[in-house]
């Protein structure tokens, strides 16, 4: 028996979604062999993938089958169905765009079942939804990494969609964590008692970084101690640091780009700011609080799925709400806060539904 996991793309920008794919595998039957695909560009030395994938390195518009490109769509699927493994059994593809590239090799296939993950909002479109509709339930599975997010989708589709809301294993994680002193060494922050706002993710506008900007200037003119670090990389660097510029936050805040081992790091910070506009799960959310650090977030649905009464939360782009949220964090204990977060989040109960829902996308039908 084989399993094809086949992504849209690998690096940086993607390692989010790596890491919800990996995290299904593991739970694969161990003699079971896992094959991994890119449609898009090349795999890189730190992308969370467990075997070298094969690298299709097809562009954009041939995969979405733009202008001429959508005549050679036949023969691009006849590839991909001759690429495919003999012993096939189950394949998990990633998010509606592969989705809409494989299903129709797989249609030929009654024998493989597919299960498209969600890992975020998307514009399905009405030809989306004829096409999952061509396949019966016992040969595609849809999940998404939230109930807000099935949520949605279960309206547009009129189908069953499963939670696979995405989780980690908490002992394994937080074994892994570095202590305080040694992640705030490793960034380059003072190893005292100075207080350490953290955000990790991409950076591009919808993580809303600007925001974060601008209400930590307003909070930092009287806090001139508080740091801010945001890890991630993105087109958005050459903007956040001109920002970074005029507000006069040299030193005071710093962007080390992407790091492999962020996860590790979270126990440098006092707190870990999520302001994004949209998200399918928020995994930086879960991380963070299994390190034992409290979380500020938006005032997103899916955030309030996972932590109830007990987040803090700030309107989407609202610098004055997140400027506020920011000085009741300081003024406050992060042991209290993050323990109430933790006991509504439950760690380890994520973990055991998400091990269970897993194992049953690859038991027999």
């Amino acid at each position: 028996m084989s399993i094809l996991n086949i992504m849209w793309a690998g690096g940086t920008a993607f390692a989010s979604v790596q890491k919800v794919h990996q995290q299904i595998l593991s739970h694969a039957d161990k003699s079971v062999s896992v094959h991994t695909w890119l449609l898009q560009g090349r795999a890189i030395r730190n992308d969370c993938l467990t075997e070298q994938p094969v690298e299709w390195d097809l562009s954009s518009a041939r995969l979405k089958g733009r202008h001429l490109w959508k005549l050679l769509m036949p023969w691009m699927r006849a590839r991909f169905q001759k690429a495919l493994p003999e012993d096939l059994q189950v394949v998990l593809l990633d998010g509606i765009g592969v989705a809409r590239v494989l299903l129709p090799v797989l249609k030929r296939l009654p024998h493989v079942r597919a299960v498209v993950i969600f890992h975020g909002t998307t514009r399905l479109r009405s030809v989306d939804k004829k096409l999952i509709a061509q396949f019966p339930a016992s040969q595609l599975t849809l999940t998404a990494v939230s109930q807000t997010l099935a949520g949605t989708l279960e309206c547009y589709l009129q189908r069953s969609v499963a939670v696979l809301r995405s989780a980690f294993d908490p002992a394994v994680f937080r074994a892994a964590a570095l202590p305080r002193e040694q992640a705030r060494t490793r960034l380059g922050l003072s190893v005292s008692d100075s207080p350490v706002l953290g955000a990790v993710g991409r950076l591009v506008d919808g993580k809303g970084f600007a925001c974060l900007l601008e209400s930590f200037a307003s909070v930092s003119a009287d806090k001139p101690d508080a740091r801010l670090v945001i890890i991630g990389e993105g087109r958005a660097r050459e903007a956040l640091e001109a920002r970074i510029e005029q507000l006069g936050l040299q030193g005071r805040v710093s962007l080390p780009g992407h790091l492999p081992e962020a996860a590790t790091l979270y126990r440098a910070f006092d707190w870990v700011a999520i302001p994004s506009s949209e998200e399918g799960l928020g995994l930086i959310l879960q991380e963070a609080v299994m390190a034992g650090v409290p979380v500020l977030t938006s005032d997103l649905a899916v955030f309030r799925e996972q932590l109830g009464d007990a987040g803090w939360y700030a309107p989407v782009d609202d610098p004055v709400a997140w400027g506020e949220l920011m000085e009741r964090a300081f003024a406050t204990s992060c042991d209290a806060v993050v323990e109430t977060q933790s006991r509504v989040l439950a760690p380890e109960q994520a973990w055991d539904d998400f091990k269970q829902t897993t194992e049953r996308l690859f038991s027999c039908r």
